[in-house]
C-alpha cells in the first residue's frame, strides 16, 4: 500500500517529462502562432505598399517637403525639451551649491575654483614682480 502512494506521488522523472512536454507544446503553439502572425504582416505590408506606391509617386511634391518640415518641427521641439530639461537641472544644481545642500560634484567645483583662484595670485605676483623689477632696471 505504501509503495504504490509512492509511486503515485513521487515520480519526479515523470513529472519533469511532462512538464518539459508542456512546455515544449507551449513554445510550438506560441512560436507558430507569432510566425503566421508574421506572416500575414509582412504580406499586409506588401500588398498596401503596392497600393499606397503610385500615390506617393503622384503626391511626392507635397509629402517631400511635408515630411521633412514636420520631421524639422519634432527634432526642433525635442530639442526645446532637451535644453529645457537640461537648464532645469543645471538651475537646480546651482541652487543647491548657492544654499549649502551639497549637490554631487560640488568638492571638485571648490577645488577647481581654489586650483584657479591661487593660479591667478601666482600670475599676478609674478606680474608684480616683472613690472616692479623692470622699473628699477630703467
Amino acid at each position: 500500500m505504501a509503495d504504490l502512494h509512492y509511486r503515485r506521488h513521487y515520480q519526479p522523472e515523470t513529472d519533469y517529462r511532462h512538464a518539459h512536454l508542456i512546455k515544449a507544446a507551449t513554445a510550438v503553439t506560441a512560436g507558430g502562432s507569432l510566425l503566421i502572425l508574421a506572416a500575414l504582416i509582412l504580406a499586409g505590408t506588401v500588398i498596401a505598399l503596392t497600393i499606397v506606391t503610385p500615390l506617393f509617386v503622384i503626391f511626392s511634391p507635397v509629402l517631400v517637403p511635408a515630411v521633412v518640415t514636420a520631421s524639422l518641427l519634432g527634432l526642433g521641439f525635442m530639442a526645446s525639451g532637451g535644453f529645457g530639461v537640461a537648464a532645469i537641472t543645471v538651475l537646480a544644481w546651482i541652487y543647491r551649491y548657492v544654499t549649502g545642500k551639497h549637490p554631487p560634484g560640488a568638492d571638485q567645483l571648490d577645488t577647481a575654483r581654489h586650483k584657479i583662484m591661487n593660479k591667478a595670485r601666482e600670475i599676478k605676483d609674478y606680474g608684480q614682480q616683472h613690472i616692479a623689477g623692470g622699473a628699477h632696471a630703467s
